[in-house]
């Protein structure tokens, strides 16, 4: 039987209410700011904003932390490094009881030079904008969670870190050292991407690795002197059909190759080939017999005369799998969504966001939090402009449930300083 709202709740749920003509607002200003991940600029003034918004509303304090930038393999074969956006840490109430750590993503996957730059209303109930969904409305509904949860006589309970990073799109790699520093400080993690399509949360997500085979061979005249030559291509075509007879190898595991260059013409033997893929896994111990299986890929390139092959990359996200406290916090939120006569339930899914980090570092979290919406990463991304409300109620309730009855599982964080 559900149980009906406290009494010191329900106003404060009426204000959320009320809010969504303000969310409305601050979320056209949002989304009309470009904030491609390689677009630092916009990134930067995105996570300004946001910084501005939770010092003003909930008097947090506010770090800008620059992150190491990111190294890419180049379809020339060629290591760069990329200078990523600025991560921001709020935190408020670091002595309190319960430690919570809600995470955001300032970047979308919309480029400064891409066609989708702004807002267009399909209903009154429905926006299509870059980042709206993905996850700018996300932030918008943690932030107003938190301040329903500064109203409540319970908020001394709990204290939270936020952090906004920069680089959620391509993986997290100069954020994720911060999500491993802050993980072990905190009892459990709130991400807030959109929810599923349907209002339903993911549960267990795959893993998710990228990957770079950069083949060297011997460039040749192609009439005059082919036996002189050592062909890229083909000793890569070999290796991806190798990639290839790996998916379904062990159960849910996935093999993509998306990208491939070489060669400069056709009377020429290419000396050089690249091979981009990305490989999913669904259990953790995957990893290392998936490792295992390119490194003998790899050799078997290496051992033909006249080749060298360089594989770059790592599984930068690991899969969630639900344990029991995870399992206890799902079940605590599917709770909360009955008070607000929402049915929620949860389902594994191919994809893979900061969640999966949290999961690793064995921090128990709920990474679907966000706004309802659809089609992200594409041009007719949507938000049903509902859903900030609702969903805002939602986290709130969730943060009620903690501060009035303590954690559904049994945890104990580190109790050492967190990073500054």
């Amino acid at each position: 039987m559900t149980q009906p709202l406290h009494a010191e709740d329900k106003p404060i749920l009426d204000w959320i209410e009320r809010r969504r003509d303000w969310l409305e607002s601050r979320l056209l200003e949002l989304v009309n700011i470009n904030s491609g991940t390689h677009n630092r600029v916009g990134v930067d003034h995105t996570g300004e904003r946001f910084a501005a918004l939770f010092s003003e509303q909930l008097g947090a304090s506010v770090d800008k932390v620059t992150l190491d930038p990111w190294q890419q393999v180049t379809l020339q074969g060629q290591i760069i490094e990329k200078k990523l956006g600025a991560l921001w840490c709020l935190r408020k109430r670091r002595d309190a009881p319960i430690q919570v750590l809600l995470c955001g993503h300032l970047d979308t996957v919309f480029a400064k030079d891409s066609t989708f730059q702004s807002a267009a209303y399909l209903d009154k109930n429905t926006l299509n904008a870059p980042g709206a969904a993905d996850m700018k409305g996300g932030i918008l509904v943690m932030l107003t969670a938190l301040e329903a949860l500064d109203q409540h006589p319970l908020c001394e309970q709990i204290g939270w870190t936020v952090l906004l990073n920069p680089d959620e799109e391509i993986g997290s790699p100069g954020s994720a050292g911060w999500l491993a520093k802050e993980a072990p400080h905190h009892h459990l993690g709130l991400a807030y991407e959109p929810s599923l399509p349907d209002g339903n949360l993911a549960g267990q997500r795959k893993g998710s690795g990228n990957f770079t085979l950069v083949v060297n061979g011997r460039s040749a005249h192609a009439g005059r002197e082919p036996e002189k030559g050592r062909n890229a291509i083909s000793a890569a075509a070999r290796a991806i059909d190798a990639l290839d007879r790996l998916n379904g190898a062990r159960d849910g595991l996935t093999v993509n190759v998306g990208i491939i260059a070489g060669g400069e013409t056709t009377n020429q033997v290419p000396e050089r080939a690249v091979v981009k893929f990305n490989i999913r896994i669904k259990m953790p111990d995957d990893a290392n017999w998936v490792l295992t299986q390119l490194e003998n890929i790899q050799l078997s390139i290496n051992q033909q005369d006249g080749f060298n092959a360089k594989l770059h990359g790592s599984f930068g996200r690991m899969p969630k799998v639900l344990d029991s406290s995870h399992n206890a916090l799902y079940q605590l939120l599917q709770r909360c969504g009955q008070q607000l006569q929402l049915d929620l339930s949860w389902h594994p899914t191919g994809g893979c966001c900061d969640g999966n980090n949290l999961s690793s570092l064995g921090l128990p979290n709920i990474d679907t939090l966000g706004v309802r919406g659809g089609l992200i990463h594409s041009p007719d991304e949507f938000i049903c402009l509902d859903s900030l409300t609702e969903r805002a109620s939602l986290s709130a309730l969730l943060l009620f449930e903690l501060a009035r009855n303590g954690l559904p599982f049994i945890t104990q964080p580190d109790t050492g300083e967190a990073s500054p």
